[in-house]
């Protein structure tokens, strides 16, 4: 088994697990469980996504995609102002 993927959360850990699993690569999460142990702090180099050595080339482009995905997701949420959109929203 080869890290495909070290997570900043077990959410995006089975955002890559699942993306895997869709193009039909065998996706494991190792270190799942040990979230529950460190509490609140985040959980790199906790958790990791695992798959075989011989599916680890077509996982690359794979989780390349979701992170991009994930960065995207990620800069519209920071450059969202939810303080203004509400008073915005608010009669």
């Amino acid at each position: 088994m080869r890290i495909a993927y070290r997570a900043e959360s077990l959410i995006d850990a089975h955002l890559v697990k699942d993306a895997l699993e869709r193009e039909e690569i065998p996706a494991f999460i190792a270190g799942e469980y040990l979230t529950g142990a460190v509490g609140q702090l985040p959980a790199i180099d906790y958790v990791a996504v695992m798959v075989p050595e011989s599916s680890a080339e077509a996982a690359e482009t794979i989780v390349r995609q979701v992170e991009a995905q994930l960065a995207e997701a990620r800069a519209a949420v920071d450059s969202w102002d939810g303080d203004a959109q509400l008073a915005t929203d608010t009669p």
